[in-house]
């Protein structure tokens, strides 16, 4: 078990490093031009032309498979919880681009740490409960109404537009964690004819989209928070309804006092989402 979170760890911070390396990308960027038009699956096209973006892709993949293992001995509730303290790892590198840490901020990383450790004591390590086809196959269709709400909420106005793309894209990234979690093996025919991989290869690249849609037209904070609670709330319910996870027991309560405190944590650094937009603020004091 404690190798799986290990491997949790390692890709909260692959993933904040990688956040930290696809923000400086962004800065050289076209926006693409018209703020009203909506998704806009070239905005992919134009950050991948920044060498540093694809640094943090790779970084992201590596990351990938760190959560798959994790995904493999531990509850979903305790991997996305993880994850979500990719923000405190993104808020502490953030620092390489001249961006200060005020008193609270420290505290959120400090308590995003203890959420985890309290989630780390009441962790039962164990496998997923299988699913069958019928499963995999919802999830594929929920994959889809995604899509379709993305690119709907693409086309609100800002007031919506802004958190819906961040929630969808939560959603996305929830999925693609539910779809590695229930894929039983890795060897490469077993994953061809698995449905699941087919989700992560679609849900992946979605929530990717819509998360830069919502960072470069709207809102960092409002888009982080809602991507954060899309990521972990609904693949954690998931996980204890339909995917057997469980608490050591006795220690249900101590693993609710840690999502919460981890997750609630972690929406404090929610602005760290994506660094680049908050460059007015490298001159300016912290906010404390």
């Amino acid at each position: 078990m404690w190798w799986g979170l290990l491997c949790a760890l390692g890709a909260a911070c692959a993933y904040g490093v990688a956040s930290v390396m696809q923000a400086v990308a962004a800065r050289a960027a076209d926006n693409g031009g018209d703020d009203r038009a909506g998704v806009d699956p070239r905005l992919l096209v134009r950050v991948l032309g920044q060498w540093r973006f694809v640094v943090g892709v790779g970084l992201d993949v590596l990351g990938f498979v760190a959560q798959i293992a994790a995904l493999h001995v531990l509850p979903l509730f305790v991997v996305q919880a993880a994850l979500a303290a990719s923000l405190a790892v993104t808020a502490v590198a953030a620092r390489v681009l001249g961006i200060r840490l005020g008193g609270r901020e420290w505290a959120a990383v400090g308590l995003v740490c203890a959420g985890l450790a309290l989630l780390g004591t009441s962790a039962e390590g164990e496998g997923s409960d299988p699913v069958g086809l019928g499963f995999r196959l919802v999830l594929i269709g929920a994959v889809v109404v995604l899509g379709i709400g993305g690119f709907v909420a693409g086309k609100a106005g800002r007031r919506v537009r802004t958190p819906a793309l961040g929630l969808v894209a939560g959603l996305c990234f929830g999925a693609v964690a539910i779809a590695g979690r229930v894929i039983p093996s890795l060897a490469p025919l077993d994953l061809f004819t698995d449905p699941a991989t087919y989700t992560v290869v679609v849900a992946g690249p979605m929530a990717m989209l819509f998360y830069a849609t919502a960072l470069q037209r709207g809102s960092v904070t409002t888009s982080t928070a809602m991507m954060v609670l899309g990521e972990t709330v609904f693949p954690s319910l998931i996980g204890i309804f339909a995917l057997g996870d469980r608490t050591r027991p006795g220690f249900a309560i101590v693993a609710v006092a840690g999502f919460v405190l981890a997750v609630a944590a972690a929406l404090a650094l929610a602005r760290f989402g994506e660094p680049a937009p908050v460059e007015s603020e490298v001159d300016s004091p912290a906010r404390t």
